[in-house]
């Protein structure tokens, strides 16, 4: 990457979206801007999961401006994330779709544990270099998560449904703050937080840190009235509830350092602090500078080196946890390569990008064999669709699921992704690399050529006469395969010259 480049970040977070634009400098991100709006999504969801037309409208409004200020920047120098509530929408698509046509740029939804790994690696980049063991909690709007790690490492990950959105519409509904409801929303937070015990008891850290939203929050009214700057102490965080139980009341609270766009989360925010803050026995809290979107653009960097993507990382262990034959992916992985180098598209940087999704497709591909030989491509699809991979998109590991499942059989499960020419492209040489791979031996491509028509539609593989004498069963193959794409859009012939 080079120096200077600008990359942006954008958090669509359940009470706020949040845009940051760094540059990037030796190694280092220097901010460039910060826009946060209050959007509270986390609150327009209705009984049945849905996010409300006016919940859309906001998020979309706010996705306008931020791509107003983004004009001019390339796909590559954006990734925009969204959170809990995004993952439990059951529209979310809808969300999502229009919120791409505006924003300009691909909008990822990513899983709880994904969120807690990008959410340490902002925090842990923009901590001093040290070997303390950390503790690293953020309480967002409608999830709360938790992160052991030393250094920029991350080793224990985890999500919980409970955040400042969802306890203060559940315990604070009309704003009103009594010890009786502060008791309900502790008690209730320790319940589903509970089981954080096992994993992250005060043995396996030194130092606690929280990561933006409700932590800063509460530090900055407590800095400013008197308490220790830059940490939350268990003794403060208890101050801060009397004062708000002598309130009485959200709209009562007059409290210096408390943001309007807190004010009506501040009662369930505080309680799930609290609640976590004695449930893992933490006394003293300090609080970190990075968070989630720092995360994301220090990923960016990563990925660019790709020998740091934390995704190559996690489809080696998944394929090492399934038992998959390594041999065997590592045949069909180059096999596969070699055929898109033929028909892909000649953007290089794109390109390259593709290739890595079929080469991650490959090595994972008889992932499902753990659980049946039987439709094991069907068995790895569900995996794949399943598994919390850290550093994948939940939409980018739906596109590897897809690839798997459509690895053999019928092509007709697949009709809805035929319009997409890269997609097709890939899963061909897919299929054709494990077709070529069946014997579990190095194939030959002396005999072989494949190209590719896009105008119409069409794939051609050849092969000579010697090539079909010596390898009968894969011609047999091969053949039976063009009878598969002809319920297709696609034509797939095989040739023999």
């Amino acid at each position: 990457m080079n120096h200077g480049t600008l990359l942006a970040a954008i958090d669509l977070g359940s009470n706020s979206f949040r845009l940051e634009i760094g540059r990037y400098d030796h190694g280092q991100i220097q901010r460039v801007e910060y826009l946060k709006e209050t959007v509270r999504q986390g609150n327009g969801l209705d009984e049945d999961r849905n996010l409300t037309p006016d919940a859309m409208e906001r998020g979309w409004a706010c996705l306008a401006r931020f791509a107003e200020r983004l004009s001019g920047f390339k796909k590559s120098q954006v990734r925009a994330v969204a959170t809990q509530t995004l993952r439990e929408a059951k529209n979310r698509e809808a969300f999502i779709q229009r919120g791409c046509e505006i924003l300009g740029f691909p909008i990822e939804v990513i899983a709880g544990t994904e969120e807690a790994r990008l959410i340490y690696q902002g925090v842990s980049h923009m901590l001093p270099h040290s070997d303390e063991r950390r503790l690293v909690i953020d309480i967002g709007g409608r999830s709360t998560e938790l992160v052991l790690g030393m250094g920029t490492q991350a080793s224990q990950t985890a999500s919980f449904r409970v955040g400042s959105v969802t306890w203060s519409m559940t315990y604070f509904p009309q704003g009103e703050f009594t010890e009786q409801s502060f008791y309900r929303a502790e008690i209730a937070a320790q319940a589903v937080l509970e089981e954080a015990l096992s994993s992250y008891p005060r043995t396996q850290w030194d130092t606690a840190y929280g990561a933006s939203g409700t932590v800063g929050a509460v530090a900055d009214i407590l800095a400013l009235s008197g308490w220790p700057e830059g940490q939350v102490t268990r003794e403060g965080l208890n101050w801060l509830v009397k004062c708000l139980l002598r309130a009485g009341q959200a709209s009562n609270v007059r409290m210096e350092g408390l943001k309007e766009d807190r004010r009506a989360v501040i009662g369930g925010g505080v309680s799930v602090l609290r609640a976590l803050m004695e449930l893992l026995e933490i006394d003293t809290l300090q609080v970190a500078q990075g968070a989630l979107r720092h995360g994301v653009l220090f990923e960016m960097v990563e990925r660019d080196d790709h020998n740091t993507d934390a995704r190559d990382v996690s489809v080696q262990r998944l394929a090492q946890k399934f038992s998959v034959d390594a041999a065997q992916a590592q045949r069909v992985s180059k096999a596969a390569l070699t055929l898109f180098e033929r028909i892909g598209p000649k953007d290089t940087a794109n390109t390259d990008k593709l290739e890595r999704k079929l080469a991650w497709a490959a090595s994972l591909h008889e992932v499902g064999m753990a659980i049946s030989h039987s439709d094991y491509h069907k068995h790895g699809a569900y995996i794949l669709d399943n598994a919390d991979l850290l550093g994948f998109g939940m939409q980018e590991l739906h596109r590897l699921s897809v690839l798997i499942l459509g690895q053999r059989g019928k092509l007709k499960k697949l009709e809805a992704e035929f319009d997409e020419p890269e997609f097709v492209k890939l899963l061909l040489a897919l299929r054709i690399a494990i077709i070529l791979c069946h014997a579990r031996k190095e194939p030959d491509h002396g005999g072989l050529s494949l190209r590719c028509n896009d105008l119409r539609q069409l794939f051609v593989l050849t092969a000579d006469t010697a090539w079909i004498n010596r390898y009968p069963q894969s011609a047999h193959l091969l053949r039976q395969e063009c009878v598969a794409w002809e319920r297709t859009p696609w034509s797939l012939h095989f040739l023999n010259h």
